[in-house]
C-alpha cells in the first residue's frame, strides 16, 4: 500500500511556479507597487523638484549669485571643514568599537553598545543642549574655559563635538552586525600563523570590512552635512561664522529671500542625491563580489 501511493504521488506533476498560497493577485501587486511609488513621488520627488525648481525660479543667474555671497560661502566652508573633522573620527571610533565589541570579550560590552545607540534614542537638540550644559558660560567647564580663552560653544569646536555626537553611531552600527557575522576564525588563524595585531587588522580584518566601513562613511557623511538641531543650539547663529548649510537656510527663509534660501538647499540636496548614489554603488559593488 504504501509502495503504491508513493508511486501515484510521484504521477503528480507539480505546479508550475511558486505555491497558491505565496501568489498573489496581479491586482494586488499592482494596487501595492502604485501605493509605494504615489508615497515616494509625494513625499521625496515632489518636495526635491520644488526646491529645484524655486531655486532655478528667477534665473541660473539669480541662482548662482546666491553662492558668491560671503555668508553662503561661509556656511559651505563651515560645513565642510565640519564633515572633514567629524567623519574621520568617526572613522577611527567605529572601527575601534566594532573591533572591540566582536572581537573580544570584555566586562560592560552591553553598556557599550548602548551607549553607541544614544544619539539614536535622544533629540538632536536635547544633545546640543547637553554641550552647552557643560562647556556654556555656566556650565561645568564654563568659567574655567573662560579663564583660559577657551571658546566652545558659539564656535567651531562646538558645531564639531555635536557633529561627532550624533553622527558616532553610524560607522559603528553599520560594522558590528557584519563583524559578528563573519567571526573570528580567520583573526585567529593569522595570529597562530604569528602575525601582529596590527598585521591581522590590515591584511584580514580590514579587507573583509572595506565595504561597510564605507558605506557607514558614506552615512556618517550625510548626515554630519545635513544636521540642524544640535548645531542649531551650540552654534550662537552668528552669521558668517558660526552658520553651517543647514542654518544658512533658515536665516535666508526667514528673511524672506527664497532664491538664495531654496539655492542653498539645493545644494544640500544634491550632495545628498550624490550620497545616495554612492550608497547604491557600493551596496552594488558589494552584492557583485559576494556573487563572484
Amino acid at each position: 500500500m504504501a509502495a503504491a501511493s508513493i508511486s501515484r504521488l510521484s504521477q503528480v506533476r507539480p505546479r508550475q511556479g511558486l505555491p497558491r498560497a505565496t501568489r498573489d493577485a496581479p491586482w494586488i501587486r499592482w494596487s501595492l507597487t502604485a501605493v509605494a511609488l504615489l508615497f515616494l513621488g509625494f513625499f521625496l520627488v515632489l518636495p526635491l523638484a520644488a526646491v529645484f525648481a524655486e531655486a532655478l525660479g528667477h534665473g541660473a543667474a539669480a541662482y548662482f549669485a546666491s553662492f558668491r555671497d560671503s555668508d553662503a560661502l561661509a556656511a559651505i566652508r563651515l560645513t565642510l571643514l565640519t564633515a572633514a573633522i567629524a567623519v574621520p573620527a568617526n572613522l577611527v571610533f567605529g572601527v575601534a568599537a566594532a573591533w572591540a565589541i566582536t572581537k573580544f570579550p570584555f566586562r560592560g560590552k552591553s553598556l557599550l553598545i548602548t551607549l553607541i545607540d544614544l544619539p539614536f534614542a535622544v533629540s538632536p537638540v536635547i544633545s546640543g543642549l547637553v554641550y552647552v550644559l557643560v562647556f556654556g558660560a555656566r556650565g561645568w567647564f564654563g568659567p574655567w574655559l573662560i579663564d583660559h580663552n577657551i571658546q566652545i560653544i558659539f564656535a567651531v569646536p562646538g558645531i564639531v563635538l555635536a557633529t561627532i555626537f550624533v553622527t558616532f553611531p553610524f560607522v559603528a552600527r553599520e560594522l558590528i552586525p557584519l563583524m559578528q557575522a563573519q567571526g573570528t576564525d580567520e583573526e585567529m588563524t593569522a595570529v597562530t600563523l604569528g602575525a601582529s595585531g596590527w598585521q591581522t587588522f590590515w591584511r584580514v580584518t580590514l579587507p573583509n570590512i572595506k565595504w561597510g566601513l564605507l558605506y557607514g562613511v558614506i552615512l556618517c557623511n550625510a548626515r554630519a552635512m545635513g544636521e540642524f538641531g544640535a548645531v542649531s543650539v551650540v552654534s550662537g547663529h552668528i552669521r558668517g561664522e558660526t552658520d553651517t548649510m543647514p542654518l544658512h537656510v533658515e536665516i535666508l527663509y526667514n528673511e524672506y529671500n527664497f532664491t538664495a534660501a531654496f539655492a542653498v538647499a539645493s545644494l544640500l540636496a544634491l550632495l545628498a542625491l550624490v550620497t545616495l548614489v554612492l550608497k547604491t554603488f557600493v551596496e552594488w559593488r558589494h552584492e557583485r563580489l559576494g556573487r563572484a
